[in-house]
């Protein structure tokens, strides 16, 4: 018999379920507290660099209230090491940036957090939850890291740490169904969410707005080595808002031409019918909008490099030289791979099993929401190169610039990064160094400082490679410093003379 109380479609295994229906049988008869300061508080923190750790750390405190608890969900940009050590119960969440590097949002707390000077933790109970990319070496260091040295300052560890590659949903949700019944164990309940949590949008990761793309414009010269565009997403009727600073995330679909390219390399056909994540789509459907086809997996490479036979390539994937299998892979991306070995082959099955999840693209915002409530801008440089005597493209640059018309929907979410803000001290100077593509958060900056009618100085600096051809967004600049929202502006263009400077 199921405990109504318990959600059929939560993330428990049967033992986890039965545990439960216990305890709250248990709860049932007691009365509720009087004062719901009694009730455990569950801290979840996040560290996030394109919004995964904080869907992740919402969908834990769904779970978390779920069970009568208190859940208080916040940014570790927004928590003073004084307030961490008070804790006691402490659920982290974290991505890591780059090689190894903690996010944006934690990097103030982990500077304290790992400093000497740091207070011991016995009275905090913690598990940590780690998100990342196995294509990089450093794979989840960020919250490797932030575990061990909690265990070091003497907080009693939950449960063990759990990484999660690029495809997290399945593993954070058993991580979830693992730590809730841990972190209720014994606790006072109450019937009321309560406690602080980050104000949460309808759409999100898992449920992106579909929109469309207003305006794309070029805004360097035909003449350019470069190509930067603009472009304008409709936010009517979604009922989103964003600030200056935070970052617009674009789910791309892969370029048909590339999608078919491969399919004759590995001798599959586009019509053959795919199971993905619950739905049925030809192998072409799946490898567009699923899967990411451009750069290939370290299980990619192991499955060429076993198939192919082939000495040299084999003894440079197992060699575990990464630096060398970096310097080679330079330049090349998955198809380059296939047409150099032509004797791999591979069925539907085993081609998706190789592949990874495509991923969402993160852009800094180059608008102030306050002057465009109803639309998001984004400056983006185009990637198009040849290499290995084929033209290369970037998957969602070329996506937006090539391949979205007037007809198309394209997915988009934010990611707020409360770390990146205009002051809210209007008298106050900011110096702005925005090279390039660089300008965009700063254009967005410009145009809250406008709206806002704030008297501090304003220093931009901006720069690229020809001012005829780079100097992008120039009219809007100088309108801006005609009218006195820019005080300085410094220009520097590295190609305008003989020698690159």
């Amino acid at each position: 018999m199921t405990n109504s109380i318990i959600p059929q479609n939560a993330p428990y295994n049967d033992a986890q379920r039965a545990w439960l229906s216990g305890f709250f049988a248990g709860m049932q008869k007691s009365s509720a507290p009087s004062d719901q300061s009694d009730a455990r508080v569950i801290h979840i923190l996040y560290g996030s660099q394109t919004g995964n750790s904080e869907s992740v750390a919402n969908d834990i405190a769904a779970a978390v209230k779920g069970q009568g608890l208190l859940a208080a969900v916040k940014s570790m940009a927004d928590v003073e090491l004084e307030q961490l050590v008070k804790m006691e119960y402490l659920l982290i969440v974290t991505s890591t940036y780059g090689e190894g590097e903690m996010p944006d949002s934690a990097q103030m707390l982990w500077d304290e957090l790992s400093a000497d000077s740091a207070p011991k933790m016995e009275q905090t109970k913690f598990a940590v939850l780690a998100l990342g990319d196995t294509s990089y070496d450093l794979f989840c260091q960020a919250g490797i890291e932030i575990d061990a040295r909690l265990a070091e300052l003497g907080a009693e560890r939950l449960v063990e740490r759990v990484d999660c590659d690029v495809d997290f949903d399945h593993t954070a949700e058993e991580w979830i169904g693992q730590i809730t019944p841990i972190v209720a164990e014994g606790a006072i309940t109450t019937t009321s969410t309560g406690g602080e949590e980050s104000t949460t949008s309808a759409y999100n990761r898992k449920n992106p707005f579909a929109t469309k793309i207003t305006a794309n414009r070029l805004l360097t010269s035909e003449e350019s080595s470069k190509e930067t565009r603009h472009y304008e997403f409709s936010l009517e009727g979604s009922g989103l808002t964003y600030e200056a600073g935070d970052a617009l995330n674009v789910v791309p679909q892969n370029c048909p031409v590339l999608v078919a390219s491969i399919l004759n390399a590995v001798g599959c056909k586009g019509d053959d019918e795919q199971s993905v994540n619950g739905q049925t789509m030809t192998l072409s459907e799946a490898l567009r909008g699923s899967f990411e086809i451009k750069l290939p997996s370290k299980d990619l490479l192991q499955a060429i490099a076993t198939q192919s036979a082939d000495k040299e390539f084999s003894e440079l994937v197992n060699s575990g030289d990464k630096d060398k299998l970096s310097k080679y892979l330079w330049g090349r991306d998955t198809l380059d791979l296939l047409l150099q070995f032509p004797s791999v082959k591979f069925s539907a099955d085993e081609l998706i099993g190789l592949l990874k999840p495509l991923q969402h693209r993160a852009y800094s915002i180059s608008s102030s929401g306050k002057m465009h409530p109803d639309s998001v801008h984004l400056t983006v440089a185009s990637v198009r190169y040849n290499s290995h005597d084929r033209d290369h493209k970037g998957v969602c640059s070329t996506y937006m610039a090539d391949l979205v018309d007037d007809n198309s929907d394209v997915k988009i979410f934010f990611s707020p990064n409360t770390s990146f803000r205009v002051p809210e001290d209007d008298s106050l100077p900011i110096i702005m160094v925005g090279p390039g593509t660089g300008i965009a958060p700063f254009r967005a900056f410009l145009q809250e400082r406008e709206f806002r009618k704030a008297s501090g100085k304003n220093w931009l600096l901006f720069g690229d490679r020809n001012e005829a051809t780079d100097y992008i967004y120039r009219d809007e600049i100088e309108a801006m410093q005609k009218n006195g929202v820019i005080n300085r502006l410094d220009l520097a263009f590295s190609r305008d003379q003989e020698e690159k400077i």
